[in-house]
């Protein structure tokens, strides 16, 4: 049986020349080559010696995601992803639906037999391979694609398929546009639109396939027909990825670049290590997307597998028909108060209610009495609402912007503006880079935006100055002595100084005592300004009443 599959060769994680070879007994398979001595200058050996390999050893990763994009989503068969030097060995990954897996090895393309590296291994995807040769080629045999349609997933999970039923996605091979544009019979257009397309048990063609027809459940969980003829064995449960690299497959490209745009975002970025303890449930409910997800799902946190960035699935649910088109979990504008801190119970601080953005943008809990570190860097929300900050009268409830009443898409009117594919030199834009591209929704209101945004940011850095020199000045005069002494200028700041005071530590937090309420609350409301990024854009008049009671604060320590 002839079967296609991936041949690499000289650069790690490049597959792009395919061929055809017979394996085994027709098992679907995927080969790589690599030349060690010129991946690792460690792995320097006389030409003549030919050690075979002494071990294989399971990854050490928790859990390994879909580590490529895959025309289709998740890859029907395996695809060798990467062959890499590592102390002594190479890491051998690979990707493709739920199964077993065989490694093979030889050590020149003239060896008749590939040898076996291992065993079979139930669902992972990555071995460590020790050896000592110079020259390593591998090939990985797995589980055969076998399609089945979502119509065979109704008995286990008929309200699932049901809502699903109802999507877009449902309709990708039947809508007038796709048929319009001849996409029925473009075979670049069918791995996107069909399920398993040029795979052996996949689509061929409406008349001989229609149960394979548009994106179904196999596109994102791999083919099922296994597991549905055998639902109690767990080595042939369909995968479940969070991973944005599954709907990259099909999400990309000039006409429909959602997963470049992301792929760029500081969305994808997690800090570091949200695996602690300390960080999983606090940090990872908006800087980790499989915690999240767990936690909005009633699931034990992810422990081992929290540094996912916040991928598709976060904000869109590909199973329900919420909010169409986009299937989002949260609505797109909200007037609600709310934040999230990073303690206590999840499900009982949670609001499903409350806009899309400011589920993780809003102020965590900030307070003006934490004098450990400025406020979070998230305040946007609450800053749009005017519902954090401190004034004369007390703490600030509900002061929002034009910007927030007004615009009925909030934070999805400005930052995700949209264009429509021109060309290949004029691209698509879906607004997922989520950065303020164009000023054309400001129109709308403002005839000179641009000139505007600027006037506004530069008299609200002005201001911010003003502010942090009068603070200064209540350091260097009215400050307790042992403060100025230790700290000088940063006496007025926080134990972790925010960005007005680099250079050192501020007071320590019995030290932070020595601080007026004033002073404490006038360093508050200037740094939920810094914090909300916008530099007073987001709402300019409620961004002045922060900073006049800022001044207010500090000149009833000049003149009680």
């Amino acid at each position: 049986m002839q079967l296609s599959t991936t041949w690499a060769s000289g650069e790690s994680g490049k597959g792009d020349n395919r061929r055809t070879r017979r394996f085994g007994r027709g098992e679907p398979c995927a080969t790589g080559a690599y030349r060690i001595a010129q991946e690792a200058a460690f792995l320097r050996v006389p030409i003549f010696v030919f050690l075979v390999l002494t071990c294989v050893v399971a990854s050490a990763q928790d859990v390994q995601h879909l580590s490529i994009t895959q025309p289709g989503g998740m890859p029907g068969s395996p695809l060798l992803t990467g062959v890499t030097p590592t102390t002594n060995g190479m890491s051998v990954t690979w990707e493709g639906p739920s199964g077993y897996y065989q490694l093979f090895e030889k050590h020149r393309l003239t060896d008749v037999h590939w040898v076996a590296v291992g065993r079979a291994t139930n669902l992972n995807r990555q071995a460590t391979v020790s050896t000592t040769v110079s020259n390593g080629f591998f090939v990985v045999s797995g589980p055969g694609p076998s399609y089945a349609g979502s119509q065979t997933c109704t008995e286990c999970h008929s309200s699932i398929v049901s809502t699903v039923s109802h999507t877009l996605h449902a309709g990708t091979f039947t809508n007038a546009q796709f048929i319009a544009c001849g996409g029925q019979t473009n075979t670049s257009c069918l791995p996107c639109h069909t399920v398993g397309y040029g795979l052996p048990t996949g689509f061929i063609s409406l008349a001989r396939t229609p149960k394979l027809a548009d994106v179904q459940c196999e596109n994102c969980h791999g083919p099922a027909a296994n597991h549905a003829a055998n639902p109690g064995d767990p080595t042939l449960v369909p995968r479940v990825e969070v991973a944005a690299t599954m709907c990259g497959g099909c999400h990309t490209g000039a006409e429909h670049p959602t997963f470049d745009e992301w792929n760029t975002s500081a969305h994808t970025r997690v800090i570091p290590n949200l695996n602690a303890t300390t960080q999983i449930d606090a940090c990872g409910r908006c800087h980790s997307g499989s915690a999240r997800l767990c936690l909005v799902n009633s699931e034990a946190l992810p422990v081992g597998d929290a540094n996912v960035g916040i991928t598709c699935a976060v904000c869109h649910d590909p199973h329900q028909t919420n909010r169409a088109p986009f299937q989002l979990r949260y609505p797109i504008a909200s007037t609600n108060y709310f934040f999230m801190p990073t303690n206590g119970t999840f499900a009982s601080q949670n609001n499903p209610n409350i806009n899309v953005c400011a589920q993780c943008h809003n102020h965590a809990g900030a307070a003006w009495t934490n004098s450990a570190a400025p406020p979070h860097l998230s305040p946007q929300y609450n800053m749009l609402m005017g519902s954090i900050g401190e004034l004369d009268s007390g703490p600030a409830r509900f002061e929002p912007a034009s910007h927030g009443i007004l615009l009925t898409n909030q934070c999805v009117a400005c930052h995700m503006q949209t264009t429509p594919y021109v060309s290949a030199a004029a691209p698509a834009y879906t607004g997922h880079k989520f950065t303020m591209n164009s000023y054309n929704v400001c129109l709308q209101c403002h005839p000179n935006p641009e000139l505007m945004v600027a006037e506004e940011q530069r008299a609200v850095s002005n201001r911010v100055q003003e502010l942090k020199l009068e603070l200064d000045y209540w350091a260097r005069y009215l400050a307790p002595p042992a403060l100025w002494t230790n700290y000088g200028n940063r006496s007025w700041e926080y134990t972790t100084p925010g960005s007005l005071s680099p250079g050192g530590p501020g007071p320590s937090a019995a030290e932070q005592r020595l601080i007026s309420t004033n002073i404490q609350k006038a360093r508050f409301n200037v740094y939920l300004v810094l914090s909300d990024g916008s530099i007073g854009v987001h709402n300019p008049q409620f961004t002045g009443v922060l900073l006049d009671a800022a001044d207010d604060f500090i000149n009833d320590e000049f003149d009680p």
